[in-house]
């Protein structure tokens, strides 16, 4: 008896393993940093989509084309749960706090942006990141060189090969050592303006 109720609760912890096997991106404390990232806000609602629900395989390869790249690991499978933060200020939408996990040179590296109703970045949030440079790439002034830019602004930046033209090609590194987070920095940038475009902005 002992024995095939040890079987069962294997079968269910193995099968919580695979339900849980897609890796979404929250914020730490969301209450307290919503408030940081976002200060006029007055509340905010928390809303759960991933690609398989809201479009499925024809949705991803619209993704991986917009991207210029594709989706790889287990950040980046079909059915990843992403949550976006919507944001209220007196009542009235102001804007959308979303994350999303990448792959950096040596572990995960998770980027929030804080976008208002027209999709230009008002905020941009490291909130982890495996690396001896993270600090420099953390810093408030590198975040600054995100604030106003908007997906066309990345429509010009080439995740493939790191080269881009306009407004993204004048965001500095910091730390030239670390080449891979930066570049992994931006993509995850890119990828998070189209999620939200095709997920929030496109639909309104």
């Amino acid at each position: 008896m002992c024995i095939e109720i040890l079987l069962m609760l294997l079968l269910v912890l193995i099968g919580q393993r695979v339900a849980w096997g897609a890796v979404g991106c929250d914020l730490n404390d969301p209450d307290r940093d919503v408030k940081r990232l976002f200060p006029e806000s007055t509340g905010y609602k928390t809303h759960y989509v991933s690609i398989d629900r809201k479009g499925g395989q024809p949705l991803l390869t619209k993704i991986e084309t917009r991207l210029g790249d594709k989706f790889h690991g287990i950040y980046e499978t079909i059915d990843v749960p992403y949550t976006i933060y919507e944001i209220f200020a007196n009542k009235k939408r102001a804007g959308y706090i979303h994350g999303v996990n990448e792959k950096g040179q040596f572990g995960g590296i998770q980027v929030f942006l804080v976008l208002d109703l027209e999709g230009r970045i008002k905020g941009f949030y490291i909130q982890k990141m495996t690396s001896q440079y993270a600090g420099k790439l953390r810093d408030a002034n590198f975040g600054k060189q995100f604030i106003g830019l908007t997906i066309k602004d990345f429509d010009l930046y080439d995740v493939a090969s790191g080269k881009a033209s306009g407004k993204v090609e004048a965001i500095k590194n910091p730390a030239p050592e670390a080449e891979t987070d930066f570049r992994a920095a931006l993509r995850a940038t890119k990828k998070n303006l189209i999620l939200m475009d095709e997920f929030v902005y496109s639909a309104h």
